[in-house]
Order: C-alpha cells, then sequence, then structure tokens
C-alpha cells in the first residue's frame, strides 16, 4: 500500500488495532497512511491440564489488551504523535474458535477458555459422527465445516456437559458463551454495565453453528446439538460502527468499527482479491484462498469460510481454508520443552548449519492433524533418526513440517479452485502470499518456495493480521475506501520474493517421503497409556 493511497484530510488521524492472539496479545496504532506509528505486545500463559488439553486464563488476556493499550499509546506519545485526540476508532482481531461461558451477572468466566487446537472433545465428536446420518461431514453443507474438535461448537458441548457452573448459568438465564471476539467486546463496551453482546460473521462461521449462506445462527443445528439461540450473541459483519469503549479503559469514548477472526485479517490486510491466497505462520498455519462472492466447497479435505464481509450491506466474499495446528509451535515446542534453542529465532542458524534434514521427517501431529487429513487420531513423529542425526538436523526438519504442511494444503487448494479459481502471473506461477512472525526466518521462506515449486511473496510489514483489523476499522468509519485497499498494487513492489531453487526429481522424492512420515502419524493417540 502506498503511502499517498491511504490519505485523509487530518494528518492527526489515527486507527488502533487489537491484535488477540493465541499466545499473545499487542495493539498497534496506524497513521492515516496505514504505517504502525507505535505498538505493544505481550505474552500470557498457556495452561496444559492433561494430555491434549490447552487452556486459557479469560481474565489474564483481558489484562493483556489493557496492558497492550495503555503501553502502545505511550510509546506513541512519547514520540510525539497527538494520540489521544487522533485515535478515531479501534479494530480487533482474535485467535478464533477458542471458547469460555461466562456470568452475564458477575462478569466472570465460569472455565479458562478452551484454545481452538485442544482435543478434549473427540468423545464428543466421535458420539455425533455415529448418532447423525451424515457422518463427519453432516453440517457441511450448511456450515462449511466438518465435525472436529477445532469448532466452537463441541467446546461449549464439554463445558455444557461437563463443568456445573456453566450447567446452572444456563439454567438461570445467567450464561454468555462466545468466542474471544465476543468477550472482549463486551468487556470493552461495559460488560455487566450493559456491554455489547456481539460476534462478527468470520468469527461466528468458525463456531460450526452459522448458515454460511444466510450468516445466521441455523436453527437446525442448533437443536440437533442441543444449544439454545438465547445462549449466542449477535452476528454483525466486519466493518462497521459496533460501540464505544467504555470508562475505565485507557481509550474511553473511542468506537469499535471492525472486528475479524485473525486469519481473515491478514487476508485483508493482504488485500487478497478473488483467487488470490495468503499464508499466515503463527501458533499454526492458515492457508485462505479468496472464491469472491462464490462459495466453494472442497472435495479435498479444505474448509468453505467467510472471507470478509466489509458492512452490513456489502457482499459476502467466501475463502477455501486450509488450516494446520502446528507450525510455530513446534517451534516454541524445541526452545521450551527440548531446550535445543534458547530463542525461537535461534533456529534459522542451526537449522543453516547443515544442508539437510541428514533424512530426518518430522510430523508434529501433537493433538491431532487438521487440513487435509482431519485425523484427530494422529500423534507426532520424528523419523529417519540415525546415530549421525544431530540437533541441527531435527531443527531443520520442524521447519521443513511446515513447509510440507503448507504444501499439503496447496495441492488440496489447487485441485478445488481449478485453473478458473486462482490468478496466476504472467509466467504462468501461482503466487503464495505470506505474513505472521515466523516469516522473518528467510531459511523457512526458502524451504517453503523449494517444496511448492512456485514464487513465496513477504510483505515488508508482516504484522497483517493487525493491519487488517485496522483497515476494517478504518472503513467502518469512513476514513478509508475499500478501493483505496484492495485497489493498490503497490505493496508489490516492497515485498521480497522467494524463488524456488530445488529441482523437480529431488522435490517430488521428498514431498513422497513426507507422506510416508504422515501416514506413520495414524492411529498413535491410543499409545496415552
Amino acid at each position: 500500500m502506498s503511502n499517498t493511497d491511504l490519505k485523509t484530510s487530518k494528518n492527526e488521524t489515527f486507527i488502533g488495532s487489537i491484535d488477540q492472539g493465541t499466545t499473545s496479545t499487542r495493539f498497534i496504532i496506524y497513521d492515516s497512511s496505514a504505517r504502525p506509528i507505535g505498538s505493544h505486545q505481550v505474552e500470557f500463559t498457556q495452561f496444559y491440564p492433561e494430555v491434549g488439553w490447552v487452556e486459557h486464563d479469560p481474565m489474564e488476556i483481558l489484562e493483556s489488551v489493557r496492558v497492550c493499550i495503555a503501553k502502545a499509546l505511550d510509546k506513541a506519545t512519547a514520540d510525539g504523535h497527538n494520540v489521544d485526540s487522533g485515535l478515531k476508532a479501534i479494530g480487533l482481531t482474535n485467535q478464533r474458535e477458542t471458547t469460555l461461558v461466562w456470568s452475564k451477572s458477575t462478569g466472570c468466566p465460569l472455565y479458562n477458555a478452551i484454545v481452538w487446537m485442544d482435543a478434549r472433545t473427540t468423545s464428543v465428536c466421535r458420539k455425533l459422527e455415529s448418532e447423525l446420518s451424515g457422518g463427519k461431514t453432516h453440517f457441511v453443507e450448511t456450515c462449511g465445516l466438518p465435525i472436529s474438535t477445532y469448532f466452537s461448537a463441541v467446546k461449549l458441548m464439554w463445558l455444557m456437559e461437563n463443568v456445573d457452573a456453566v450447567k446452572e448459568a444456563i439454567k438461570k438465564g445467567d450464561a454468555l458463551f462466545g468466542t474471544i471476539d465476543t468477550w472482549l467486546i463486551w468487556n470493552l463496551t461495559g460488560g455487566t454495565n450493559n456491554g455489547l453482546y456481539v460476534t462478527d460473521v468470520s468469527n461466528a462461521s468458525r463456531t460450526m453453528l452459522m448458515n454460511i449462506k444466510t450468516l445466521e445462527w441455523d436453527e437446525t443445528i442448533l437443536n440437533t446439538l442441543g444449544i439454545s439461540a438465547e445462549l449466542l450473541p449477535k452476528i454483525i459483519s466486519n466493518s462497521e460502527i459496533i460501540g464505544k469503549i467504555s470508562k475505565g479503559w485507557p481509550i474511553a469514548g473511542v468506537p469499535i468499527a471492525g472486528c475479524l477472526g485473525d486469519q481473515h485479517a491478514a487476508m485483508l490486510g493482504q488485500a487478497c482479491k478473488r483467487g488470490e491466497a495468503k499464508c499466515t505462520y503463527g501458533t499454526g498455519a492458515f492457508i485462505l484462498l479468496n472464491t469472491g462472492e462464490e462459495m466453494v466447497h472442497s472435495n479435498h479435505g479444505l474448509l468453505s469460510t467467510l472471507a470478509y464481509k466489509l458492512g452490513p450491506k456489502a457482499p459476502t466474499n467466501y475463502a477455501l481454508e486450509g488450516s494446520i495446528a502446528i507450525a510455530g509451535a513446534a517451534v516454541q515446542w524445541l526452545r521450551d520443552s527440548l531446550g535445543i534453542i534458547s530463542t525461537a529465532s535461534d533456529i534459522e542458524e542451526l537449522a543453516l548449519s547443515v544442508d539437510t534434514t541428514g533424512g530426518v521427517y518430522f510430523v508434529p501431529a501433537f493433538n491431532g492433524l487438521l487440513s487435509p487429513w482431519w485425523r484427530d487420531d494422529a500423534r507426532g513423529v520424528c523419523i529417519g533418526i540415525t546415530r549421525f542425526t544431530s540437533k541441527a538436523h531435527i531443527a531443520r526438519a520442524v521447519l521443513e513440517s511446515m513447509c510440507f504442511q503448507v504444501r499439503d494444503v496447496l495441492d488440496s487448494m489447487h485441485k478445488d479452485a481449478g485453473e478458473t479459481g486462482e490468478v496466476k502471473n504472467e509466467k504462468g506461477e501461482f503466487l503464495l502470499r505470506v505474513d505472521g512472525g515466523a516469516t522473518v526466518n528467510n531459511l523457512l521462506m526458502q524451504i517453503q518456495a523449494d517444496l511448492l515449486g512456485s514464487p513465496v511473496i513477504r510483505p515488508a510489514d508482516i504484522e497483517t493480521t493487525a493491519l487488517g483489523a485496522a483497515y476494517a476499522a478504518g472503513l467502518g468509519i469512513g476514513i478509508w475506501k475499500e478501493e483505496d485497499i484492495l485497489g493498490s498494487n503497490e505493496k508489490a513492489t516492497i515485498s521480497t520474493t522467494f524463488h524456488p531453487k530445488l529441482d523437480e526429481p529431488t522435490r517430488k522424492k521428498k514431498v513422497e517421503c513426507w507422506c510416508k512420515a504422515v501416514e506413520r502419524t495414524f492411529g498413535l493417540a491410543e499409545l496415552n497409556i
């Protein structure tokens, strides 16, 4: 985006963006040209109470947002920006599917948030698959999603069945269900004092409860799963004035004017139009291909989902999505659990100390595999180990695992979209736009291009998730127009492109070996004794 593309009549106009992710929260302030002028980020606690379980403390998340806003404001002000009077709106983006239930009267969570990658609901999913006529795909035609531990509905069902406080609150009409966007907006706009109870279409599309065509909660699904519509928030678009931030927050009175799930925000931040795809490398990796106003059903293990809806009356853009549970989280595992590296950034230098993995293949199926395999019975493997194997080989195999998984998804995406569903360059190459913290790793990006056999484009600003939420908010209050964001090709001129260097026979052989490694992960969940 050119610095001259996004102009307003006021120089001192700023948009804030809350980016609430799986392992950290950040707040970034952008000027009228969509340049970041202040930010702050904090990590928060990950809870693993049992094997396969992952939880967050909703109150800690709330406090992390408060701290990030205050610190980012301080930094921007210290640099001479008049943010207090110039901040016109904020956007919000968040980790999707993560589920919590809280008390309407006290505002207190009734249980920790169950994180999107949590696998405790396997038995709930198996029961539904055996009882429903369509099995795993029973709801796909309606909501675009298979029955999986990944989605919010089964997490809510688990809470309703296993947590007494949730059962009691539902009986009393005191329970509120939400994904993280709903929790944050409710608290930011007043909480127990008339806080707004809403979710946006992109987050709602990940619950397994929304009709992907009508964009409303689906009565048939709710009845089938035994979930009351009274427990659910109102669904709104991604770009509109939602409400003002209440007293007690550092930016009281500023309107919230945009909200998107993190992967949808990244797609907007990357300005992906129909036929274009992006991959965000974070805790997991998520590839979305914009299919325009046409919803494409996948026959190859992908999800049909919302891309974005930029206003209450705006057309709905759909997407094909491939979701990978473990990407950057595998690097964190090397750091925190094995101690092979001291910081996440150390992995590039370690992996560069060897030319290959030495025949080692690592499949990070820690809680199963998502797209395109959908195997919750899978568990992680590291195979091909010999006496020659060093920590450097394992580090390189971890990086390769991220890229192999992305290739698996893109293979499916190419099959589902077909020739007419993808935009290619003048050389006939499909270009993958990338973003997220892990993309600073040049080796990772080169491996990705090598395994795809096609170019990978990294923008100058890799934090496109927060940028997308800021775009939505700016659109919501009218300081930017959609054509300003989606109509510019300026980003391509300031990006870095990684071209494949690997020869085709070697690439083909490596992919064959990877597929063998993936097959070895199946059915290993039963080893948990």
